[in-house]
């Protein structure tokens, strides 16, 4: 694990869509519980357990699946910011992802949202990953 909590998210879903599994486990933070809300609200994971093994608590996730198919829901993500170049946006420049068919989550002042909310709530913040 390395200390960019986000990459390890993505690394994870990516290494999962490759080797055809179902199920990740992510270790638990609070960016990272917000995140897998995130994508168990968007439909993009099926469900969410929190784990506890010895003295560290894991999320266990299980994929979403394509109907009639083995292969994972999610086509791509992308990571944007990084522990050494941070993108910040504005709500008005928050970037649309496959005109709206994406998901761009943020970190913002009000917590870790999605675009829509954030464009809602009319706030700005720095943008984590795009998930389409």
């Amino acid at each position: 694990m390395s200390r960019d909590t986000i990459a390890d998210i993505i690394t994870s879903i990516r290494n999962a869509e490759i080797h055809t599994k179902g199920t990740i486990r992510i270790v638990s933070t609070n960016i990272t519980e917000n995140i897998v809300k995130i994508l168990l609200r968007e439909g993009f994971i099926e469900n969410m357990r929190k784990h506890r093994k010895s003295d560290k608590y894991f999320f266990i996730s299980t994929l979403q699946h394509r109907k009639n198919r083995q292969k994972p829901y999610i086509r791509n993500l992308k990571q944007i910011s990084r522990p050494g170049l941070r993108i910040y946006s504005n709500y008005q420049r928050i970037p649309r992802i496959l005109g709206g068919g994406g998901v761009v989550i943020l970190s913002t002042s009000r917590g870790i949202m999605t675009d829509r909310e954030a464009r809602l709530e009319g706030i700005g913040g720095e943008i984590l990953c795009y998930i389409w």
